[in-house]
């Protein structure tokens, strides 16, 4: 008995006529029910009109997999079915495909690239049927088991089938030669070990005058080339017919039908510009070649259409790829700079971000369209001004430091909230870098902290201090500028702790008289007293922050003449705080007041310079590393040599003969004090944090004899920042080469790869390669990577992509 239901057209009707969400599922669920009910009586006549209903419901976001809808309030939630539901579908699927009426098997191809995908268990079904359609001479059956196939095929089936998609690759039709090419494709992506079948059809596929043979097989000889390095080799030689293909294409054009906005085949050229660029890469023959072309293409191409400016963005980052002509870079150049002008947004930030990535190697360039990028600054776009900033930061030098720093730190006054840690953060770098003096710096970061104290690192005031006191000839313009910034405004708490400090280590100088540097004013000792007390009382202070003022407080009583009543009262009261290291302090302070008052001058004294050092870094070795050598990626300076980057990174890691693991600091177990300096370890700054632990080595991959490990560092005066050290060692019996590693970290993180030691792993075990990732994590985000190896062994292509989420916990936190 067939059951009556109704038609597609009166469905679709029926649901649009609904007024309300509840007359529309109940309407879908009556006729899910019927649906159910045909599939059972089996009648072949309905089988396809129902499964085109069905399919109709799920794309209206119903949950309708396996031909049955569950009534649920919100209709969020999907239940899973029984088994044999699951298979019945899946058999009626199988029975449209495998009927010999093409309208069967046009809705049954359609189910299964919908509802289906490689994770079923009937793959060895539809794998059969493919096969048969291919195989007969009706297009198109042709084309709709091309189309399944590049759409839910698994590398099994990619591999079952492959023989005869290459057969197709060579049919007379162009409509089944265009899909079989794209399924070529498919397949590549899930095996590239299929790579070999398809490299002698592509080159005769290229002589084609078919656009969409032309345009497939260019995206083909793509894949196969990224994927496979003797694919690349061989295709090289094809370098000169595609030049002349985009050379008609640019000249004559290749149709009006293809033609958009004025533009020849926008599509095809953007193509053909990709495959030029992997080819041209690291090759000296192939890049001369196409650097005629290419300067033609950046000279013709009409850029008042978004056609002609996608077509010369690709023109531009091949010409940056390539070996090029000087004056062709040049080029390339100017053509982001024009973009930077355009009224579109998209455009805008395409050209910034593009010469976020060519600033490093042609610096000189970038830097003649620094005007534009700064008034970039100012676009209301949150995406553009943030692009805008990094570029800006990657512009900065030594020549340009004082111009650069007046445009970010207006930019610092008015910018987005979500900015100011990056722009403070910049700032910071830059002027630590580049500084032309020590005045200069002291003034900038006091301007920051001023600006944007709340949002700055963690180590500014660690750092500023320590500028402070290796500038002697500064000591009295820096306690009365920060005296006065402090006087002005202390709800920054990195601003306080350091105008504390200095008050303390030089509170005689601030009252001695006028500095000539600064604007003349008298300060009274009680004004001082009153000062640091307003800081201790403030709702705003953080703990630290009063463990600076009452530090402060202290050492003033060795530096003033009047009276230390006063200061002894303020100390005391502390004594019964309800924070446990300021009231520890406080009693510590009052002891000295009471029962070491002998030794306070001596104890109180100001305190030495303390030279910083990398822990990680030998003696013989060491070099002074600041966090803008750290992060390169952020500001990145002109082009250094690969050997200059090498010596960096065997001075970070120390002595490479060594093991990794004694990379790790190395911290010996503390000796008891005496009395007497226990007294003096207390009197230390309450910033001063304790050594960390040695994080674990973690193993992330192993395969055939490979083994990849991570090890783990973390500077002391950069608590948010990450050195992972790679290992890959090779201990079967064949040689490891081509070897790459490439890692990926979430938006939130910063992540530079620094060069690895060689891109050849010796057989067993003989000599691993090390790389070094720089990771800066200043939100303490859980710390995921993304590694991708590709790599050649025993002859055979490798690519491997995994995600690491089981790292140390102390890797992030």
């Amino acid at each position: 008995m067939v059951v009556h239901s109704l038609r597609l057209q009166d469905l679709i009707e029926e649901i649009r006529g609904a007024k309300t969400q509840a007359q529309e599922r109940e309407v879908i669920q009556k006729e899910c029910a019927q649906i159910r009910a045909s599939f059972r009586d089996g009648d072949p006549l309905q089988r396809h009109r129902q499964l085109a209903k069905l399919l109709y419901v799920h794309m209206l976001g119903y949950p309708a997999h396996f031909g049955q809808v569950l009534y649920s309030p919100d209709w969020e939630l999907e239940k899973t079915l029984p088994p044999f539901q699951c298979r019945d579908f899946q058999m009626e699927c199988l029975k449209l495909i495998a009927s010999p009426r093409f309208t069967d098997k046009r809705v049954g191809y359609l189910g299964a690239m919908l509802l289906l995908d490689e994770r079923h268990d009937s793959h060895l079904l539809i794998t059969n049927s493919i096969k048969n359609d291919l195989s007969q001479g009706n297009q198109p059956v042709q084309g709709l088991a091309l189309c399944t196939l590049s759409t839910m095929g698994s590398a099994e089936m990619c591999r079952d089938l492959a023989p005869e998609v290459e057969k197709l690759l060579l049919q007379p039709s162009p409509y089944v030669r265009k899909k079989a090419i794209l399924t070529a494709v498919h397949m590549i992506r899930k095996d590239p070990e299929l790579s070999g079948i398809f490299l002698p059809p592509c080159t005769k596929l290229l002589r084609e005058r078919h656009h969409g043979i032309q345009l497939g097989t260019v995206t083909l000889i793509t894949e196969l080339c990224e994927r496979n390095p003797a694919a690349l080799r061989h295709f090289r030689k094809v370098v000169p017919q595609l030049v002349q293909i985009l050379r008609t294409l640019v000249t004559t054009g290749y149709s009006t039908e293809h033609s958009i906005s004025g533009v020849s085949d926008p599509f095809l050229q953007v193509q053909i510009l990709r495959l030029l660029r992997i080819l041209g890469r690291n090759h000296e023959e192939s890049s001369e070649t196409m650097n005629d072309l290419l300067a033609q293409v950046a000279t013709n191409t009409d850029t008042s259409r978004n056609a002609g400016n996608a077509v010369l963005l690709e023109t531009v980052l091949t010409i940056m790829a390539i070996h090029s002509a000087v004056g062709l870079r040049v080029l390339a150049v100017n053509i982001l700079g024009r973009f930077l002008l355009n009224n579109d947004k998209n455009i805008r930030y395409v050209a910034l971000t593009s010469l976020l990535q060519l600033v490093q190697s042609d610096h000189s360039a970038v830097q003649r369209h620094r005007s534009t990028v700064v008034e970039c600054l100012q676009e209301t776009d949150a995406s553009l001004s943030r692009r805008a900033l990094e570029l800006s930061l990657a512009l900065v030098n030594s020549s340009n430091v004082r111009a650069m720093m007046q445009e970010l730190q207006a930019f610092l006054e008015s910018c987005p909230p979500d900015l100011r840690a990056d722009c403070a953060s910049g700032i910071l770098l830059a002027a630590e870098r580049f500084a032309p003096s020590k005045r200069w710096h002291i003034d900038t970061i006091l301007h920051v902290l001023t600006t944007a104290g709340a949002h700055v690192r963690d180590d500014a005031v660690a750092n500023l201090t320590q500028l402070i006191g290796e500038a002697e000839e500064l000591h009295t313009y820096s306690v009365r500028r920060l005296y006065s910034a402090l006087a002005e405004d202390i709800s920054q708490q990195p601003l306080v702790q350091v105008a504390a400090w200095c008050i303390g280590e030089y509170g005689d100088l601030l009252l001695e008289g006028n500095c000539e540097e600064t604007e003349p004013f008298q300060v009274e000792e009680e004004d001082v007293l009153a000062l640091l007390e307003k800081v201790l009382q403030s709702h705003m202070s953080l703990p630290a922050t009063r463990g600076y003022a009452i530090t402060a407080l202290m050492k003033l009583s060795t530096r003033l003449r009047g009276d230390n009543n006063r200061i002894r009262q303020v100390v005391s009261i502390y004594g019964s705080c309800v924070d446990l290291e300021l009231q520890q302090r406080a009693v510590e302070y009052n002891t000295l007041f009471q029962k070491y008052d002998h030794m306070r001058a001596a104890i109180l004294e100001k305190m030495p310079l303390v030279e910083r050092r990398d822990p990680h870094v030998k003696e013989g070795g060491k070099e002074k590393q600041t966090e803008a050598q750290l992060l390169e990626v952020t500001a990145p300076a002109p082009t250094e040599p690969q050997a200059t980057k090498l010596l960096d990174l065997l001075d970070l890691l120390g002595d490479t003969s060594e093991p990794l693991s004694s990379g790790h600091a190395q911290y010996l177990p503390p000796q008891a004090p005496s009395p007497g300096e226990t007294l003096i370890h207390l009197l230390d700054l309450p910033c001063a944090p304790p050594p960390p632990a040695p994080i674990p080595s973690v193993r992330v991959f192993e395969r055939e004899g490979l083994q990849l490990d991570l090890s783990f560092m973390r500077p002391l005066e950069t608590p948010a920042l990450l050195l992972v050290t790679a290992t890959t060692t090779n201990s079967s019996k064949e040689d490891v080469t081509h070897f790459v590693c490439q890692a990926a970290v979430p938006k939130s993180f910063q992540l530079q790869l620094q060069a690895p030691s060689g891109n050849t792993i010796p057989a067993r075990g003989d000599l691993p390669i090390t790389q070094v990732f720089r990771i800066l994590n200043p939100n303490k985000a859980p710390l995921r990577l993304k590694l991708r190896l590709t790599y050649n062994h025993s002859g055979q292509p490798v690519q491997e992509i995994f995600e690491v989420d089981n790292l140390p916990v102390e890797t992030w936190q």
